[in-house]
C-alpha cells in the first residue's frame, strides 16, 4: 500500500486518447473530421483534472465535519449540493456534516473548466470512488485506536462502531500524519444510497438567504485599493496611447499605470478610481466602422468554406434538383450574456507570489496567463474562485485577472478591479448571430426523402482559451457553433449537416448551450413546416423519422411522455391558444417541449411549458427541474427578447432596460418538467433543456397566426 500526508489522495485518471483522435484528423480530414464531430456530439467530458500527484479533496475537523473541495465552481446550477450527496452516501456521513468549497488552485482545479453541462456527471465516479476510499482508511486507522479487527466496523452518520466501542471520524483522523491508501472499495449498490436520488435541499441556501459575502463582487482583502481599467467602445479598436496628466492629479488617485496593452488607475476607493478613469484620454486606432447590416452580411451561407461535419446518403445529390423541394431560411441576433454580476477580480502580487479571488469558471487558465504575465511560476500563483453570480460561458476565459495582478505588483497593495455594467456589455464574448438555410424533401406517403441544414455563424470554441489552436485544423468546422445543429432524426434515408465559419470583428463565444438554441430552433421549425406540408402530426411526424438505435429510443421516449403528458391528441385549451412542440438531443441528453401560447396585446405570451428530459439517472430531482425552469426562461428571453445592436462601430444596447430581456410577468403561470431516468448514471442537464423552447413557442405561434417566426426576437405583424 502507498503511503499519502493526511488528507491527500489519489486517484485513477479517466482521461482518454483524444489527443491521438486529434492528430489523425489533421492527416486525414474528411471522413475522420466527420466522425469526430458525431463523437464530440454525443461524448460526455470526463474529470480531466491533474491526478498525477496527490490532491486535497476532504478535511475532517475535529468536530466531524467533512469539507470536500470542489474542482468545479458553483454558478447558480447547484453543483455543491449534487456533489455533497455522491459524497456523503459514500462516506457514510450525514448530509448536514458536510461542507462543500470552491478548491484554490494549489489544491486542485478541473483542466476543462467548469461548463457544458458536465459538473455532476464527469464526477460521478471519481467522487464516489474517493469517497469511499477515504471512509475505508479512516476505518482502518479507526480499528487500530479502538484495538477491534477491522472487519467489525459499522459507520453511521460519520461514527465508526465495533459492539460498544464507538469512535467519530474527527476522533480517527487527529494526530495522524501518514495515511496507508487502500484499494478503491466496491461502490454502494444505487438502491442503497440515502441522498441520490433525493430532493435533498441546496447546501449553499443558507448562506445566500443571509446575504453572506460569497460572491466575487464581495470579495476583499485587507489594505485594499481599487482600480479601473480604460477599456474601448468600438469595435476592433486597438490600444495606442494615452494622456493621464489629469488623471493624475484628481483625489483618491494612488498611481496611474501604463501598459503596452492598457491603461489603468488605483485609487483609494471605486468612485475615485472610476472618476480618474474618466478623465483619462487613451487613443484608439480602428480599421472600419461597423454597422448592424455589415454583420448581418458577413453571416450568410455560403459565405466561407463550408465543413460538412455529418452525412449519411445522398442528400446532396437528391436535393440538387428544384423539382419538390423544400427550402427555408432562419436568423438567430447577436446576444449579450448579460449576467447580474460583472467581471472583476481582487489580486495581490507580492515579491514572490501572487494571490487573486475572482469568480471565473477557469481556475487553471486563469493562473497559466496571471503567472505568464507576473513572470512567475504557475505554484507562485494562487487563484479563489468565488461564487459566481451567473456565468453561461462568460467566465470561461478571465483575463481580468491578469489586469488586476499588474495593477496590484505596481503599488504593492492588493486592488480590487471590476467592469461597470457599460463595460461588460461591450466588452462581452457575444453568443454570435446565426444563418440557416434547410433543405428536404418528401416522399408521397409523407416521410423525409433528404434533409439537409446549413448553419452560419461565428465562432464559439473556436480561439477561446480552453480549447487547444490544434482543433481548428483538426475540426474543422466549431464544435460550438453547430452544436445542436446535427440531424438528430436517423430514421431520415439522406440527411447531411454542413457549417460555415465566419469571423467577426468581435469576440464572440461559449454561451449557455453554445449554438443549440439557434440550431434546434432552425431545424425543429423546419421539421414543423415539413409536417405541414405532408399533412401530418408534428409530434406523430417526428417519431416516423426516428431510428431504433438507443439514442433514438431515448428521444422517441421523451417525445411520447410529452405527448402523453399533456394529452396532445386531445388536448382542451381555452379560446385563443395553441401548443406547439420541438425536441432535441444534446450532450446525449433528449428533450421534449410543448408550450402553450397566446397572443395578448399585440405580443406572444407563453402560458405554460412541459418539459420532459431523460436525464440519465437524477442525483437530485429538485435541482434537475431548477435547472430546466431556467433553462427554459433563458431561452424564452434570447428567443422573444433578446439582441444586440451594432451602430457606428459600437455596441449597444450597453445597460439593462433598452438590452431587452424577459421579466417576471412574461414567465409562464407553469413550467411543468417530467423527469426518465434510463440509465445508471447522470447525464448533462444544465443546457439540454435549452434547446427546444424557442421552436416550441415559434410552432405554436405558427398555430395561432399562419405566421412562422423565422427571426429571433420574435416579432409579429
Amino acid at each position: 500500500m502507498a503511503k499519502v500526508s493526511r488528507r491527500k489522495f489519489i486517484i485513477r485518471s479517466i482521461l482518454g486518447g483524444t489527443g491521438l483522435l486529434v492528430g489523425a484528423a489533421y492527416l486525414l480530414k474528411k471522413p475522420i473530421r466527420r466522425t469526430l464531430a458525431g463523437v464530440a456530439n454525443t461524448a460526455e467530458a470526463p474529470y480531466s483534472g491533474n491526478t498525477s500527484d496527490p490532491e486535497v479533496w476532504f478535511e475532517i475537523s475535529a468536530d466531524n465535519m467533512v469539507t470536500l473541495y470542489s474542482p468545479k465552481v458553483e454558478m447558480g446550477q447547484g453543483t455543491f449540493t449534487g456533489l455533497a450527496q455522491m459524497a456523503a452516501d459514500e462516506l457514510e456521513i450525514n448530509i448536514n456534516q458536510i461542507r462543500v468549497e470552491h478548491a484554490p488552485s494549489s489544491l486542485q482545479f478541473d483542466a476543462f473548466a467548469t461548463g457544458g453541462s458536465t459538473s455532476i456527471s464527469s464526477l460521478w465516479m471519481p467522487l464516489r470512488e474517493l469517497a469511499a476510499t477515504t471512509r475505508e482508511i479512516i476505518k482502518a486507522e479507526a480499528a487500530k485506536k479502538m484495538g477491534v479487527d477491522l472487519a467489525s466496523l459499522k459507520v453511521t452518520d460519520g461514527v465508526i462502531s465495533s459492539g460498544n466501542k464507538t469512535m467519530t471520524f474527527g476522533e480517527a483522523v487527529a494526530g495522524i500524519t501518514e495515511w496507508e491508501l487502500s484499494d478503491t472499495p466496491a461502490l454502494k449498490d444505487l438502491k442503497a444510497y440515502k441522498y441520490i436520488g433525493k430532493p435533498v435541499s441546496r447546501v449553499d441556501l443558507k448562506d445566500k438567504v443571509l446575504g453572506k459575502p460569497i460572491f466575487g463582487m464581495d470579495a476583499a482583502m485587507p489594505d485594499m485599493l481599487f482600480g479601473a481599467v480604460v477599456r474601448p467602445s468600438a469595435i476592433g479598436a486597438k490600444y495606442l496611447d494615452a494622456d493621464t496628466s489629469e488623471a493624475e492629479k484628481m483625489p483618491g488617485v494612488v498611481k496611474v499605470v501604463k501598459e503596452e496593452d492598457f491603461v489603468g488607475v488605483v485609487a483609494t476607493s471605486r468612485m475615485a478610481a472610476e472618476n480618474a478613469k474618466e478623465a483619462i484620454k487613451a487613443n484608439w486606432e480602428t480599421d472600419k466602422v461597423w454597422q448592424t447590416k455589415d454583420i448581418e452580411a458577413l453571416v450568410k451561407v455560403g459565405k466561407g468554406e463550408p465543413f460538412e461535419i455529418q452525412k449519411e446518403g445522398k442528400a446532396e445529390k437528391i436535393l440538387a434538383s428544384e423539382n419538390g423541394l423544400i427550402s427555408s431560411e432562419y436568423t438567430s441576433p447577436l446576444g449579450a450574456h448579460a449576467q447580474i454580476e460583472p467581471n472583476g477580480a481582487v489580486a495581490f502580487v507580492e515579491k514572490d507570489k501572487a494571490t487573486v479571488m475572482i469568480s471565473t469558471q477557469v481556475v487553471g487558465v486563469t493562473r497559466k496567463e496571471v503567472a505568464k504575465r507576473l513572470g512567475l511560476k504557475e505554484e507562485q500563483v494562487e487563484i479563489k474562485p468565488t461564487y459566481l453570480g451567473g456565468g453561461f460561458g462568460r467566465r470561461l476565459h478571465t483575463p481580468n485577472a491578469i489586469q488586476a495582478a499588474v495593477l496590484s505588483k505596481a503599488v504593492g497593495k492588493p486592488v480590487k478591479c471590476f467592469f461597470n455594467r457599460k463595460e461588460e456589455f461591450q466588452n462581452d464574448t457575444f453568443r454570435p448571430p446565426t444563418h440557416h438555410v434547410l433543405k428536404a424533401k418528401l416522399t408521397q406517403d409523407g416521410k423525409i426523402e433528404a434533409l439537409e441544414h446549413n448553419v452560419s455563424s461565428g465562432d464559439v470554441a473556436f480561439g477561446s482559451a480552453i480549447v487547444p489552436h490544434i482543433a481548428n485544423a483538426a475540426l474543422g468546422a466549431d464544435l460550438g457553433a453547430w452544436r445542436g445543429g446535427m440531424i438528430q432524426y436517423s430514421g431520415i434515408p439522406n440527411y447531411r449537416a454542413i457549417s460555415w465559419r465566419v469571423k467577426l470583428p468581435f469576440a464572440t463565444s461559449w454561451w449557455r448551450s453554445l449554438g443549440l438554441l439557434a440550431n434546434t430552433f432552425s431545424i425543429e421549425s423546419f421539421m414543423d413546416e415539413l409536417a405541414v406540408k405532408a399533412d401530418k402530426d408534428p409530434i406523430q411526424f417526428r417519431l416516423d423519422q426516428i431510428g431504433d438505435n438507443t439514442a433514438g429510443k431515448r428521444l422517441k421516449a421523451v417525445i411520447e411522455a410529452a405527448r402523453d403528458r399533456v394529452n396532445w391528441n386531445n388536448i382542451t385549451l381555452p379560446e385563443g391558444r395553441a401548443v406547439g412542440f420541438a425536441c432535441c438531443t444534446d450532450a446525449n441528453t433528449p428533450v421534449a417541449q410543448i408550450a402553450e401560447v397566446s397572443i395578448l396585446d399585440g405580443e406572444i405570451k407563453v402560458h405554460k411549458v412541459t418539459c420532459v428530459i431523460d436525464v440519465g439517472l437524477a442525483v437530485n430531482p429538485d435541482q434537475i427541474r431548477a435547472q430546466c425552469e431556467g433553462a427554459i426562461i433563458m431561452g424564452m428571453s434570447a428567443s422573444m427578447f433578446e439582441k444586440m445592436e451594432v451602430t457606428d462601430g459600437q455596441l449597444s444596447p450597453t445597460i439593462y432596460g433598452p438590452y431587452q430581456m424577459a421579466m417576471m410577468r412574461h414567465a409562464p403561470k407553469e413550467i411543468d418538467v417530467v423527469i426518465l431516468e434510463n440509465t445508471n448514471a447522470p447525464g448533462a442537464v444544465g443546457e439540454p433543456p435549452l434547446g427546444p423552447i424557442a421552436a416550441a413557442i415559434a410552432n405554436a405561434t405558427f398555430r395561432l397566426t399562419g405566421k412562422r417566426m423565422r427571426d429571433m426576437p420574435f416579432v409579429l405583424g
